[in-house]
């Protein structure tokens, strides 16, 4: 008995590959909804974070010398900076805010049983 290999094009490669990098869910989990087994797909994940390409062994562009980043790398890093600044800044805020929003009980006297108290009286009678 031969093993049967499918071929999947490019495309569908790639949608694959822009389903679990856009959504972040699990390999299985989208492999098993398209038919894929798990290992394929996760090679094709792989690849793409490797090259740029879920079809190719070769990178989509050269890698610069001296290991500098993609423009494609590049570019999410300082998104991904930007976005964590945004959210930093929004925590600083609500941590200012937190006091504001703390409801404080308001102090009750303890009075002794039987001691009653008159407007300015303190309940020793001073």
């Amino acid at each position: 008995m031969g093993s049967k290999q499918r071929t999947y094009t490019p495309e569908f490669r790639e949608g694959a590959v822009r389903i679990v990098i856009e959504t972040g869910r699990p390999i299985p989990e989208v492999a098993e909804e398209l038919g894929v087994h798990s290992g394929t797909l996760h090679r094709w994940v792989s690849r793409w974070r490797r090259n740029g390409s879920a079809s190719s062994d070769r990178p989509t562009e050269p890698a610069p010398p001296g290991g500098r980043m993609r423009e494609a790398e590049r570019a999410e890093l300082e998104r991904l900076r930007r976005e964590m600044s945004e959210k930093n800044k929004r925590i600083r805020e609500l941590e200012m805010e937190l006091p504001n929003l703390v409801v404080k009980p308001p102090r009750q006297r303890v009075v002794r049983a039987g001691s009653t108290l008159r407007h300015g009286s303190s309940p020793t009678g001073r």
